[in-house]
């Protein structure tokens, strides 16, 4: 008897074993959300605000980690989108993204708010800080009003609930597993359990 109820214990435990459960804390996301990468590619989201002093704190450790993403991994960033205030900043970043300035800009626009004290929803200390980065001011504001911006920050509000995302930063992988800042108990935890799901996806793909 005994000989059995240790064989069932193997059999149990041997999925944990076989994809690596990773060590830091992390929810499952029911049902899992589709993704946006094709073939064999692993999806990592950060949810994010640009108003937010953890994220600013986390982006250097984004950056760092980027450095070293595996060729199998696709990572994007999604604006958490809760009420107006963060819905303006996130139509902010899909306009950055659809002038595609958004990579040379991202960082300087985080350090703009959390250095400088750039009221975002200032439209005309906005403008001033658009002319500063060689950003058309009238052209920034009618691209924001475009379709693409409100479909994509639309998109943004409802992934914000599907994942059921509760603050920021928070991240996700392959639309079935998330991370928030208070499982990650610190930056670097919450990218190594990042990296551990995403190993563990990788070896259940094989």
């Amino acid at each position: 008897m005994k000989k059995i109820v240790w064989l069932f214990g193997l059999l149990v435990a041997a999925p944990l074993i076989a994809f690596g459960q990773p060590s830091g804390k992390f929810s499952e996301l029911k049902p899992t959300q589709p993704v946006s990468v094709e073939g064999n590619k692993i999806e990592v989201i950060e949810f994010f605000w640009y108003g937010c002093p953890h994220c600013y704190n986390l982006e250097p450790f984004i950056e760092t980690w980027l450095k070293k993403l595996p060729s199998d991994v696709q990572f994007r960033r999604v604006p958490a989108v809760f009420n107006p205030r963060w819905e303006h900043d996130a139509e902010i970043f899909y306009t950055f993204e659809a002038l595609g300035v958004l990579d040379k800009v991202h960082k300087s626009f985080f350090d703009a708010i959390h250095r400088d004290g750039l009221r975002s929803d200032n439209p005309e200390a906005l403008a001033q800080w658009l002319q500063r980065n060689g950003i058309d001011p009238k052209k920034f504001n009618d691209t924001m009003k475009s379709f693409t911006v409100k479909s994509r920050t639309g998109r943004a509000k409802q992934m914000s609930v599907a994942y059921g995302i509760d603050g920021t930063p928070a991240m996700a992988v392959q639309g079935k597993y998330s991370v928030s800042a208070e499982q990650g108990g610190s930056r670097e935890g919450m990218l190594q359990t990042v990296s551990q799901l995403v190993d563990m996806v990788r070896k259940g793909n094989k």
